[in-house]
């Protein structure tokens, strides 16, 4: 049968089940037919077992049958044999040894064609030890006098040097004469060549410089400037897949070098003020433009031109140009110079309505650059847009915007109530999505501030959980740090000043109407009730409860009032029984505290110390300089475990490190008797008042994790 026929057949069929017996059929028929040795049908069957490879079914078997038709004097049975070899051969197999002397034989045939079916299938399949054996062929048909033989030439030596960079130095000096040829189709191979050849030795590099890249201008200005020309115009451009392959070197020989890039700047700014940006065919050409402008050593007024270009392509409708528009911004954002920073602000407005955009990934990318654009003149406005991205932002995506909007505040805030009202705000809009780290970073900015903003603070952070209900209590990193504030910071809150309205410089937008609502001192029992109202709601987790229980052990001595302290012991006690052993190990050692007297529970439940750590980054606020605590775009910092979590210490106390906190007068020797007094242990117990040590003896061996973590969750 004819492959027509064949293909008919196989395409009438209307199950797979049927398509497997009608190849199965037919390759029996191909297999029997290999064995007579039939050279009137070889080359049809061969067709027919090439379609049936490409349909997905197994034709090795054929393999011998593609070397006998390369072995034919006929040029369609060798164009037929060399489009089997690069399909069913690959350069791992032994068979491919026996190609290779049929290759180097039709290298050197009279006809042009079978030379190029040579070089073809060489430049596809050719190993090392291939290479080594043809290089000297291809070497010499790099200089033949046939344009199309030294165009195949020079692909198929870009084969040859990946296999075998040893063999680099035997192409160098033909590649480079090749940029002299008139023929583009041979210098659009060159180039390809000595691209490659770049890549792999720096040295080849340095010597084009020298010589080299006046050709390259001249020919790119040559292109540029030519008329219309029928052969190679593409929408009225002259041979852009030279132009960019051209560009493509250039960007090479220019990057690191004053010398090179000096004899290109003009040429550059040349293509880039006269190409039509109308098409696709233009948009590709000042695409390579800019890309070479932003990689080689080139004026300032260049790199703006390359910025507005890119400017340009926000603009355009389809969607691809924006989205190569904005990843190039944010890649060359990433080692920007001022000028080009300059440049990239008054693109601002474009970049972020790119935000709003429907297509995820514009937004994804718009987003990046963004973060790019932040500095300490246009932080409020830009803060303004994130958060407001931040509140229609996928779930999966929300923790690290998140984290990147507090880091950016920290590093050019205007003032700390600022960063505050901005770091609340983030937690309004992402906190379910939060990780650890924001959550930590939002204590310690709290921690590491004055008495007034510390009041300011829990007050908003109180009276936000107070006064939104539901739509608070969902946000779990906002309901963590509004329960470790008020724990900490609870006798400020309902003994404090005007609630910090003095302060200035706040973002309280969401605010202004009801400022006197949100800085509304409440009672000791207000603070009670809404704790066991969260501990008792749909959103209250483990976290969320062992926090909550820790945070009501701090508040007896932070609150005088008997009543409360009455009702929070209570409140502990019926936590003592929970199925969650972390929750029922807290509430039982905190009962244990609360049944102290006054004096010594106090002494017990001191502030905590704030940490050194967040003293440093604190110093690096406002200054631009990025923190360790979140990681920020295209840069992943490692953040120490002090850092990581401020309310865990486990590490320390398990290693014996001391740790720096306020122990009661008396040294060592007060500190254990009123352990003993806590817990019932032997006054005889003598050790440092070091943590470690008051871990041990609390909870018998800093191996009870849960135990040391709510030890200091009191202090």
């Amino acid at each position: 049968t004819r492959l027509r026929d064949m293909i008919k057949a196989i395409r009438s069929t209307k199950t797979m089940a049927e398509e497997r017996a009608v190849i199965a059929k037919e390759s029996a028929f191909i297999r029997t037919s290999f064995k007579s040795e039939n050279l009137e049908t070889r080359y049809i069957n061969v067709q027919k077992l090439l379609y049936i490879y490409m349909l997905g079914y197994p034709a090795h078997f054929g393999q011998m049958e593609c070397l006998k038709l390369v072995a034919s004097n006929k040029f369609m049975d060798k164009r037929l044999g060399y489009l089997g070899i690069m399909l069913l051969l690959d350069e791992n197999q032994e068979l491919l040894t026996l190609v290779t002397n049929s290759i180097q034989n039709d290298m050197n045939n009279g006809n042009i064609q079978i030379v190029g079916l040579a070089l073809c299938t060489l430049g596809n399949i050719s190993s090392p030890e291939m290479a080594r054996d043809l290089t000297a062929d291809v070497e010499k048909l790099l200089g033949s006098g046939n344009s199309f033989v030294r165009k195949k030439a020079a692909l198929c030596a870009v084969r040859l040097v990946k296999k075998v960079p040893d063999l680099l130095e035997n192409y160098q000096s033909k590649a480079t004469s090749l940029l002299q040829d008139k023929h583009h189709g041979v210098l659009l191979t060159a180039i390809t060549l000595l691209i490659e050849m770049c890549k792999i030795d720096s040295n080849v590099a340095d010597e084009l410089r020298k010589s080299s890249v006046p050709i390259l201008v001249r020919h790119l200005k040559n292109l540029t400037t030519a008329g219309y020309s029928p052969e190679h115009d593409v929408s009225g451009i002259t041979d852009p897949f030279l132009q960019v392959k051209i560009l493509r070197l250039l960007r090479i020989l220019g990057n690191g070098s004053t010398f090179a890039s000096d004899a290109m700047n003009d040429i550059l700014a040349q293509v880039a003020t006269n190409t039509d940006g109308s098409k696709n065919v233009g948009n590709a050409i000042l695409y390579e433009t800019v890309l070479t402008i932003m990689d080689i050593e080139s004026e300032n007024s260049l790199r703006v031109l390359a910025v507005n270009i890119l400017g340009r392509f926000l603009s355009n409708k389809d969607n691809n140009i924006r989205y190569v528009a904005l990843t190039t911004l944010t890649k060359t954002s990433q080692t920007t110079l001022s000028a080009d920073s300059s440049a990239l602000q008054r693109h601002r407005a474009t970049i972020l309505d790119c935000l709003k955009d429907s297509d995820v990934s514009i937004r994804h990318r718009a987003l990046d650059l963004s973060f790019f654009l932040i500095n300490s003149s246009n932080i409020r406005i830009l803060t303004r847009e994130l958060l407001s991205f931040l509140e229609v932002a996928e779930s999966d995506i929300k923790s690290s915007v998140a984290s990147r909007i507090v880091d950016f505040a920290g590093r050019f805030r205007p003032n700390k109530r600022w960063e505050i009202d901005t770091t609340i705000r983030v937690m309004r809009a992402a906190g379910a999505q939060v990780d650890a780290s924001t959550v930590n970073h939002s204590v310690k900015l709290i921690t590491t501030s004055s008495k007034d903003l510390q009041l300011y603070s829990v007050r908003k952070l109180y009276n936000l959980v107070r006064l939104e209900g539901d739509l608070a209590l969902s946000q779990e990193g906002l309901v963590l740090v509004t329960v470790w504030c008020v724990g900490e910071f609870g006798d400020v809150l309902v003994r404090g000043g005007d609630g910090g309205n003095s302060l200035t410089g706040g973002e309280d937008d969401d605010m202004v109407a009801g400022q006197t609502d949100y800085m509304t001192a409440p009672s000791e029992n207000d603070v009670a009730s809404v704790l066991d109202s969260i501990l008792r709601g749909p959103f209250a987790s483990v976290l969320v409860k062992e926090y909550i229980i820790t945070a009501l052990a701090k508040l007896t001595g932070r609150f005088t009032d008997k009543p409360v302290l009455d009702s929070i012991r209570s409140l502990l006690a019926k936590y003592q029984n929970h199925t969650n052993v972390e929750i029922q190990a807290r509430a039982v050692e905190f009962t244990a505290i609360t049944r102290l007297d006054a004096e010594t529970r106090a002494a017990l439940l001191e502030c905590m110390p704030v940490l050194e750590s967040a003293l440093k980054e604190e110093s690096l606020k406002g200054t631009g300089k990025p923190t360790s605590a979140v990681t920020s775009p295209g840069r992943q910092t490692t953040v120490p475990r002090a850092a990581e979590n401020i309310l865990d210490f486990g590490e320390d106390l398990m290693s014996g490190a001391p740790v720096a906190s306020k122990a009661p007068a008396g040294g060592s020797t007060a500190a254990n008797d009123l352990l003993d007094l806590v817990f019932g242990g032997t006054p005889a117990v003598t050790a440092a008042a070091t943590m470690p040590a008051f871990g041990n003896l609390a909870f018998g061996g800093a191996s009870n994790q849960s135990n040391v973590n709510a030890l200091v969750f009191c202090l």
